[in-house]
């Protein structure tokens, strides 16, 4: 037991373990995901209702969105921004990780007469012959990535857009990486039973890097046959650092704002969006 709850308690490297498809893919955990994705009122697995329609509606304006504007979004989850994407005549592809989202995402398509192409896959290993004019990567998720990941995204995103094209995506701040506290927890159906159907003891322990500018959120959860180990690691950014890495990769930084709906950079802010262009 001794050894066990050391394990639990053990700090790895930075980046040093990756289970996104855990998190993504397995049965329960995709229901309870796509049941916070489609809660309109909270900012859990995406964000609410109020402020996806603020950012739509901004993107279709700063990007110029018409019927011959080629829309990727890389971990579209239930098509909370596809499907009004779609909507407003782009040419929309989306892709995700889980089966649960991309199939009520397609139901939605269909039932609002809408042509959207949803793949089921590992955006890090997503490979197309098609060009895009905008790619959008929104809710944090580059933060999720290690260095060498984000470099063989940002690579692919290069790639994939049509000469002049534009990348949007979000990212976590240093005022919110100043915020974040080392942790230990444990608490019985943790997360109101989201990791198990069963009864199990679900152990969390937050980690801070201050080196890497890195956070993990590190669940253990024990369950009367298994225990698994879910890792959630966010990197946090300055402009200069984010800059850094889209320049490395051949684009060029157009604008920084507070979020992906356009508000003016605030420095204060716990997240921050970019627009980088293809040079």
């Amino acid at each position: 037991m001794f050894a066990h709850l050391e394990e639990i308690n053990a700090r790895p490297a930075p980046f040093q373990c990756y289970t996104a498809g855990e998190l993504w893919t397995h049965e329960h955990t995709s229901m309870k995901m796509l049941e916070y994705h489609l809660d309109e009122s909270v900012d859990l697995a995406s964000r609410n209702r109020g402020f996806i329609d603020r950012s739509i509606r901004w993107i279709v304006s700063h990007f110029g969105v018409n019927t011959n504007t080629r829309i990727a979004d890389f971990g579209c989850g239930p098509g909370l921004y596809t499907t009004p994407l779609a909507e407003n005549h782009a040419q929309v592809t989306g892709i995700d990780f889980s089966e649960r989202s991309l199939q009520h995402a397609r139901r939605v398509a269909e039932q609002k007469k809408l042509t959207i192409d949803y793949i089921q896959q590992n955006y890090l290993e997503f490979e197309t012959d098609k060009r895009f004019d905008l790619i959008v990567m929104i809710f944090c998720d580059f933060c999720t990535l290690s260095p060498g990941q984000r470099e063989t995204l940002l690579g692919r995103f290069y790639r994939f857009l049509n000469p002049g094209g534009a990348v949007l995506l979000d990212v976590y701040s240093m005022s919110a990486f100043d915020k974040k506290e080392e942790t230990a927890t444990c608490k019985v159906n943790q997360l109101n039973g989201f990791w198990s159907p069963e009864k199990y003891y679900g152990f969390l322990n937050t980690f801070k890097y201050e080196e890497e500018k890195v956070t993990l959120d590190k669940y253990t959860i024990v369950e009367a046959g298994r225990t698994r180990t879910i890792y959630n690691w966010y990197q946090f950014f300055t402009p200069k650092d984010l800059e850094k890495e889209f320049k490395t990769a051949g684009f060029s930084v157009e604008e920084f704002y507070s979020d992906v709906a356009g508000t003016p950079c605030d420095p204060g802010s716990a997240e921050f969006a970019v627009v980088a262009r293809k040079e």
